[in-house]
């Protein structure tokens, strides 16, 4: 049931029109008992940061990071809608937090779709009633609300972690603009732990730099990115370490979803970069090569045209000595000490015909390593991509 596994929620869907031809385009999760409980909240980098991300903030932090709830809704991102943008996720939330009896500030709010596109409060008002009477725990529930925050995504993204004494569920979706921090992603996470706000914010922020902070797709970073996780108490209280641990791998799961359903994708490819002198190092030559243009194409063309990579890797504005770095392709070497090495052909056709594999570049300069999970471009992207609706 994923994002209801955990004891003490209950989620719905339905259409309120923002979707054309009766698509469900709003969802609820929120605590079974109406009770506002702990959150834990990640958002966007990007300072155009769309109204219900300036809400969602301005709640958490009037009401010390507590929560009854949080509505969705997906076919227009309200972002870059002024004032009247605001004043529509603050109603939404008012609408959500008086069906529950409770405060405003203990109901937040994400959107996810066009930017610069109003958001009709007006269908979210008249569709309430329907969503707010339809709350249950069971998996119908829960899969129509992984259903209803799609976008161009092709399948809903859920993930389940049991951990010792306690579950983390979640949901989420995310094709295209991913990449950090965080991507054009939404999440809503939920845990029957019991957890304060402090901790569980420094929970999830630990979860999401080793996830969806190491993901992209196409090196475009959104104005809506959210990822949010309630815990409803019902469970013991566990420690920071365990919660992190538990958060890190959920997240992780749906990191790696989101990249798998990347728009007009074919391949999800791992660029792991090894021997930098220090972690930042690392984890910037790795986006270098896994948000190249041409390095993407030929990943989706089966090349192994290590050259574009190594040249990637010389203009990173990182550490990088030409007669030290060494590529490969899954266990296949194409490149050592900056020049081209003898290879199996049929092996490294074998690797690049997956529809995954690790590119690993070596720089020879120190210890430290990072990953970046990427996907291939393809002209299904940019089909995708080209103002037609």
């Amino acid at each position: 049931m994923t994002v209801l596994s955990p004891r003490g929620f209950v989620a719905s869907a339905t259409a309120a029109g923002i979707k054309p031809d009766g698509q469900l385009d709003l969802a609820l999760v929120a605590t079974e008992d109406a009770r506002p409980v702990p959150v834990g909240a990640a958002f966007t980098s990007n300072l155009l940061a769309a109204a219900p991300v300036q809400v969602c903030r301005a709640h958490l932090a009037e009401s010390g990071g507590l929560s009854a709830g949080i509505i969705l809704n997906s076919g227009c991102a309200n972002s870059a809608t002024g004032p009247e943008g605001r004043l529509a996720a603050e109603l939404t939330c008012d609408l959500a937090a008086r069906a529950l009896g409770v405060r405003p500030e203990h109901f937040l709010v994400c959107s996810t779709g066009t930017i610069g596109t109003r958001l009709a409060g007006e269908r979210i008002e008249a569709a309430l009633p329907l969503l707010m009477g339809g709350r249950g725990s069971s998996p119908d529930h829960a899969a129509a609300a992984a259903k209803a925050i799609l976008t161009t995504d092709t399948r809903t993204k859920e993930v389940v972690v049991e951990a010792s004494g306690f579950m983390v569920g979640g949901m989420a979706k995310g094709a295209a603009m991913l990449s950090p921090n965080m991507a054009t992603m939404l999440a809503v996470l939920t845990t029957d732990a019991s957890s304060s706000p402090q901790a569980l914010h420094a929970a999830l922020a630990s979860a999401v730099g080793h996830s969806f902070n190491e993901m992209t797709v196409d090196g475009c970073t959104s104005t809506n990115d959210s990822v949010i996780v309630m815990a409803s108490g019902v469970g013991p209280e566990v420690e920071v370490e365990a919660l992190t641990e538990a958060l890190t791998a959920a997240c992780d799961d749906l990191a790696l979803q989101m990249v798998a359903d990347a728009e007009g994708g074919t391949k999800v490819v791992r660029v792991r970069v090894v021997g930098a002198p220090d972690g930042d190092s690392a984890r910037r030559a790795a986006r270098r090569v896994a948000e190249s243009q041409l390095v993407k194409s030929s990943w989706y063309g089966e090349d192994p045209n290590w050259g574009r990579v190594v040249s990637e890797l010389g203009s990173a504005g990182t550490p990088f000595e030409p007669d030290r770095v060494s590529v490969a392709y899954g266990p296949v070497t194409v490149c050592r000490d900056g020049v081209a090495v003898d290879h199996d052909e049929e092996a490294i056709r074998g690797v690049l015909s997956a529809d995954q594999f690790e590119v690993t570049c070596d720089l020879g300069l120190g210890r430290c390593s990072a990953t970046v999970i990427s996907a291939d471009l393809t002209p299904a992207y940019v089909e995708l991509n080209m103002g037609l609706s």
